[in-house]
């Protein structure tokens, strides 16, 4: 299964995968709502449709850089002995 991570740049097992899909889940999410709700505070009020555009973009944005992080999160674990 190493070909599946070929092109990261990280070699990271299934269990340090989905242990930092949890964290990142659990800690960095809530943190980068609060981070980007707080910029937009500062902002003057934008209007309703540039507004929405800029929270989908950055609703989007945060998970770009942990895409291999979530990939395959949700499989049965490949390293694991069982049936194949």
């Amino acid at each position: 299964m190493a070909s599946d991570r070929k092109g990261t740049g990280m070699a990271l097992s299934y269990k340090a995968r989905r242990r930092w899909s949890l964290f990142i889940l659990v800690i960095g999410m809530p943190a980068y709502v609060a981070f980007v709700w707080w910029i937009m505070s500062l902002t003057e009020r934008l209007p309703f449709f540039i507004e929405l555009v800029v929270y989908v973009f950055l609703g989007v944005v945060w998970i770009l850089p942990f895409k291999f992080v979530f990939l395959g999160v949700g499989k049965a674990d490949p390293d694991a002995p069982g049936e194949e």
